[in-house]
């Protein structure tokens, strides 16, 4: 490889130039034997960090995913083939009333509110007055909410 020392800057002191990048652009040396291949350890593939989702989030999407197995119901906490109320997928999801399930209900009355106006007093009422397609929207915003906050 020739480097060459003509170039478009202002020259200074042209022998400069020449020292330089003939420190870049040494002379060649004769090529060496080829040597055995040098064996490069093989690491373990580093997966991405698998997503754990926190204890509010994590009770969201089991309730989601009851009311997807089992179905949604209006006006019952459980009705009698097995579908369930928001509420009652919560308790399902939850197995107890505990603080994931209380911040669980926070998250989706709140967004409930958000998505449907702030009349809503409790997941009950509000359940029963949607659709099943505006109340799955609901869930999954609440799920997405969950998921971002990282709760």
């Amino acid at each position: 490889m020739n480097t060459q020392t003509q170039n478009d800057f202002s020259p200074l002191d042209a022998g400069l130039y020449a020292a330089a990048f003939q420190l870049l652009d040494p002379q060649p040396v004769a090529p060496e034997a080829p040597s055995a291949p040098v064996p490069v350890p093989s690491s373990p593939a580093i997966a991405p960090p698998a997503h754990r989702p926190g204890p509010v989030e994590k009770t969201l999407t089991d309730a989601l995913g009851f009311l997807d197995t089992h179905g949604w119901a209006r006006h019952s906490l459980i009705h009698p083939e097995g579908a369930r109320c928001s509420i009652g997928a919560l308790r399902a999801a939850a197995g107890a009333r505990n603080t994931a399930y209380r911040d669980a209900g926070n998250l989706l009355l709140d967004e409930a509110r958000r998505q449907h106006g702030k009349k809503w007093q409790t997941i009950p009422h509000w359940n029963d007055s949607h659709t099943g397609a505006q109340v799955r929207s609901v869930w999954e915003a609440a799920i997405h909410r969950a998921h971002r906050l990282g709760i």
